[in-house]
């Protein structure tokens, strides 16, 4: 298969195309391409939005893939109660905007009613999954498109495109079907659903010179601002219901901001002063860790602790 950008077909912002450079446009056909084969080969697709960059983009390339048709894609959001209020204000207003269809699962309702138990450290992160995987049972969803990079994570380099997940939600990364000729396979049984990762082969830098190029908007907290933080393992944490800061932990006002978006309780913001998307491409253009690397505590837990999560039914 031959994957070219297509103007006609994108939508709205099919003059928007021209301007991206040919990488960017080959990247774009190649996830346009992917939600289509999902859209006819799935019965009830849903697709992760948490209101992050990645999440952005992959909606942005859901509606340019369907236009002008309404996005017959459910958005479903795991809710941990410790995000960002600029990051829920902007979920919600996206989705209103676009009209869109939203589940939220939120975590505090599973602990509520025991099915969770809370954590001593306060982290709500590692407690989505099982929110997530009832809901995908609650709704039947039998294609779950999200906007894991390969570039992220040992763990996520090695998963497909069509990830296949068995009726516990678990994944196998030793049972993983080929995929040849940007041909994509995915066929499951009853109880088993697949995971849909259009972005896969976009770094963190060709997100930000799309988010540019495409003018895709994002949450606030993504461009350097003055915030109250706290240091807590190398990282600025932001003050919250997440224990922090302790005794020993001294609030100061700096100028950050967030390089992906997560549970607050593990997930920290960086020194910045990158105010533009320019500025903010060439800050990424010279950094030597990835955005979960440099500002992610859950994945620091140990050498394989994504791929533990994944096993167990996680993004």
């Amino acid at each position: 298969m031959t994957l070219t950008a297509d103007p006609q077909t994108s939508g709205d912002d099919a003059t928007a195309a021209p301007t991206l450079d040919y990488s960017l446009r080959m990247l774009e056909a190649e996830g346009i391409q992917i939600v289509r084969d999902v859209v006819a080969e799935f019965d009830r697709p849903a697709l992760l939005f948490s209101g992050g960059k990645d999440s952005a983009v992959l909606l942005h390339l859901a509606r340019k893939a369907l236009a002008p048709a309404p996005l017959p894609i459910t958005l479903v959001h795991v809710d941990t109660g410790h995000n960002l209020p600029e990051v829920i204000e902007y979920r919600d207003r996206v989705v209103a905007e676009g009209g869109h269809n939203l589940v939220v699962a939120h975590v505090e309702d599973w602990i509520a009613d025991g099915r969770l138990v809370e954590r001593p450290d306060g982290t709500r992160n590692p407690l989505q999954t099982v929110p997530l995987l009832d809901t995908i049972v609650q709704h039947k969803f039998d294609a779950v498109l999200g906007g894991a990079r390969r570039d992220e994570d040992r763990a996520r380099a090695k998963e497909r495109v069509f990830s296949i997940r068995d009726a516990f939600g678990s994944w196998d990364p030793r049972n993983q079907r080929p995929e040849l000729w940007t041909l994509y396979n995915g066929r499951h049984a009853p109880g088993e659903h697949t995971r849909v990762f259009p972005m896969s082969n976009w770094t963190e830098l060709d997100v930000w010179r799309y988010i540019a190029q495409d003018n895709v908007e994002l949450p606030s907290i993504y461009y350097a601002h003055q915030r109250e933080v706290f240091l807590r393992d190398g990282m600025w944490l932001t003050p919250g219901p997440w224990f922090g800061p302790r005794d020993d932990e001294r609030l100061e006002t700096r100028t950050v901001r967030y390089r992906t978006v997560g549970d607050g309780s593990c997930t920290g913001a960086v020194d910045s002063t990158a105010t533009t998307l320019d500025d903010v491409i060439a800050e990424i253009s010279v950094s030597r860790l990835t955005e979960r690397g440099a500002t992610r505590a859950d994945d620091r837990l140990s050498e394989a602790a994504m791929e533990d999560r994944k096993r167990e039914g996680y993004f």
